[in-house]
């Protein structure tokens, strides 16, 4: 089974419990304005071109996205995505098995959107599973509803995002809106899987109250969401943006003492415990 990539991250310790390779998917079916990680966004592979630190040394006059072997090792050209075989990602997830097994890790399945290529996510899954590895799922929610249940039999860990609570801003924001993500949230809730909810908050278009009240009413409604972990909007990705020749939102980084606003807000609404990412 092949499916479309575009890194493997070994020694995360914020994608789930412990230490854990995550996995990350090339394609999502979202298109969030803030989005941190651009290069996740399409299905095809691109070209990343980072125009100051080339050299003009020429050698990747005739580059295209096949050329799978190719490095520029001034670092100024990449190659973003590549297809690869269930067995080769397994592979490499087993590569820290033993670290998996000393801090209760595993391996993380992000993107990208692991759920818009179902067959694949689902081998990675059932593999993993065979190897007695703990399996945690990025998702955004916006999936067929059959695939979710699918995933989750073989799933112990569900990274959820929330990200609008209003479904016409949701669509406004991400291309779409968030009522197919709602009802997936209640499936893994009535299969009682585990679920952290994570709400990026980014200034300008979520950061309001009744979103705030909408997270906690949601995470209230909901016993299998075990605690919820807050990202608030940083400017990492500006420099992707620029090398994929795309414009970067102009959205401003919150202060701190913006972000423990955020969070005292969200404790006073909620029992659920309420963390920073």
């Amino acid at each position: 089974m092949q499916g479309n990539i575009f890194n493997i991250q070994r020694f995360c310790v914020n994608d789930g419990p412990g230490i854990r390779t995550t996995v990350f998917f090339k394609g999502c079916p979202l298109s969030c304005t803030w989005c941190h990680n651009p290069e996740s966004q399409s299905f095809e592979p691109e070209i990343l071109f980072y125009r100051d630190k080339c050299t003009g040394c020429g050698r990747c006059k005739n580059l295209t996205v096949n050329n799978a072997d190719f490095i520029c090792f001034n670092g100024a050209k990449e190659i973003c995505g590549k297809t690869v075989d269930s067995d080769y990602v397994i592979s490499e997830v087993l590569k820290d098995k033993i670290f998996y097994d000393s801090s209760d890790g595993g391996m993380t399945l992000s993107g990208g959107e692991p759920l818009s290529q179902p067959e694949f996510t689902l081998e990675l899954l059932k593999k993993a599973k065979e190897y007695k590895i703990h399996t945690a799922l990025e998702t955004c929610g916006f999936a067929n509803t059959e695939v979710m249940r699918k995933a989750a039999e073989l799933t112990d860990l569900f990274l959820f995002d929330y990200k609008e609570t209003d479904p016409i801003l949701h669509k406004k924001f991400t291309g779409q809106d968030n009522i197919l993500i709602l009802d997936n949230l209640n499936l893994l809730n009535v299969l009682g899987k585990k679920v952290i909810l994570r709400c990026p908050i980014i200034p300008g278009f979520n950061d309001r109250d009744d979103h705030f009240l909408g997270i906690s009413k949601t995470a209230n409604c909901f016993e299998c969401i075990e605690h919820i972990e807050i990202e608030p909007y940083h400017s990492l990705g500006a420099e992707k943006y620029e090398a994929l020749g795309r414009k970067h939102p102009n959205i401003a980084v919150p202060e701190a003492a913006a972000v423990e606003g955020w969070l005292e807000k969200l404790r006073s609404l909620t029992e659920k415990e309420v963390k920073r990412a």
